[in-house]
């Protein structure tokens, strides 16, 4: 019977950038809308900053990503044109370079030395950006990817607080946005721990904690340089 083994690490790029967006969008705005309920503000003004929160902060994520993993992809296109240009220039220093990695991993000298001259004949700069440097195609950096996923999730985080806060009653705003906000949380890490293949309560248990510290600290300032009115 085959036998197939399901990896996760091909998800890493993607699914960073979605968990850290939609993490970023649940946080951020719900504590923005907590530290703003708790300064006595009105609905229509706590929207408001709900709203230009929401517009801020996933132009901010997209931009953001883009520079990060741009700068990332910037460094992987230095690194291959540099191994073109050495494997250009010196082959012979290249090819030993590649049986030491191997024999490093257990394989035998002579078996070393055969399986770095057949791959180097398939596609020489392919194997040495595999097994020297670590870069994958699979994995490469993908800056447009990365700033699409990342503000495309934080606006779908964001738009629970706001719509807990939408429906709320206006003096239960503060525990309803928050429990909802924090059981969306949970739901999250626990979501990305599964496609990742991790623990799962440990995935919901670690974002729910910083969700927790975020609103209880956001709440704090809004009480302590909120108004009356």
């Amino acid at each position: 019977m085959a036998h197939k083994e399901d990896h996760r690490s091909h998800r890493t790029g993607w699914l960073r950038a979605a968990v850290l967006g939609a993490n970023d969008g649940i946080v951020s705005i719900a504590s923005l809308i907590i530290g703003v309920a708790a300064a006595h503000t009105s609905r229509e003004d706590i929207l408001l900053a709900g709203i230009a929160g929401l517009v801020a902060g996933a132009m901010s994520m997209a931009a953001g990503e883009y520079v990060s993993v741009s700068s990332q992809a910037d460094t992987e296109k230095a690194d291959i044109a540099l191994e073109q240009r050495h494997l250009q220039e010196d082959h012979e220093f290249e090819f030993q370079e590649l049986v030491e990695i191997y024999i490093k991993r257990g394989i035998q000298p002579e078996l070393a030395k055969q399986v770095a001259m057949q791959l180097m004949a398939q596609d020489a700069l392919d194997a040495h950006l595999r097994d020297e440097l670590g870069i994958y195609e699979r994995m490469t950096a993908k800056p447009i990817q990365a700033a699409f996923t990342s503000a495309a999730m934080f606006t779908l985080g964001a738009a629970m607080p706001l719509t807990a806060t939408f429906v709320a009653p206006t003096a239960q705003i503060i525990p309803i946005v928050a429990s909802f906000s924090l059981f969306s949380l949970a739901m999250l890490g626990a979501l990305a721990a599964y496609l990742g293949g991790a623990n799962i309560l440990k995935g919901a248990i670690r974002v729910t904690f910083w969700g927790t510290l975020a609103m209880g600290l956001t709440a704090t300032a809004g009480k302590l340089f909120g108004i009356t009115v």
